[in-house]
């Protein structure tokens, strides 16, 4: 992805922001807004921003299943599925 092309300043958001959206939705690419010459603010498509928060949230998953394993919180499948059948044994 080529951001040098996403790069906008300020004052183009403000006089073509319906157009701005139209082009966040078609293109599914984050859009960099300018103020002073300055990298301020990204914005992007509702679609994608919830794509990146799922991403997140599975990789916050996954680190946290690699930190129990790191720190010996777990436990043998064998062990675990037969704690599961015992419990869903009626007795």
């Amino acid at each position: 992805m080529n951001f040098s092309s996403q790069v906008k300043p300020i004052s183009y958001l403000k006089a073509n922001a319906a157009e701005v959206l139209l082009q966040l939705a078609e293109k599914r690419e984050p859009l960099v807004i300018t103020q002073n010459g300055e990298a301020k603010a990204v914005i992007q498509d509702v679609a994608s921003y919830e794509e990146t928060q799922e991403t997140l949230a599975l990789l916050k998953i996954l680190a946290l299943g690699n930190r129990e394993i790191e720190e010996g919180k777990v436990k043998p499948l064998a062990e675990v599925v037969k704690r599961l059948r015992a419990k869903k044994t009626p007795g």
